[in-house]
């Protein structure tokens, strides 16, 4: 059960621009929605999505066709 929520949240990582910059400002509350939404999560995959390059979700989503983007009026905060 726990490989399909993953497949799901990186779905949405690269796809949902909104869910993408929570996720970027605050990883553990994101994550912990996420789980609260019914999802479920390893520690291990936690504790790796915690340690993935941020970066990573950015240059993956920009290669996404935007047909396949849900897009956001949110811009992230410049710190």
């Amino acid at each position: 059960m726990a490989q399909r929520s993953i497949e799901i949240l990186v779905g949405r990582l690269i796809t949902d621009e909104a869910f993408r910059i929570a996720f970027l400002e605050n990883r553990i509350d994101t994550l912990r929605g996420f789980i609260e939404s019914g999802h479920e999560l390893t520690d291990l995959e936690i504790a790796a999505l915690n340690h993935t390059r941020a970066d990573l979700w950015v240059l993956v989503a920009d290669q996404i066709d935007p047909r396949l983007q849900k897009a956001s009026f949110h811009t992230r905060s410049q710190s």
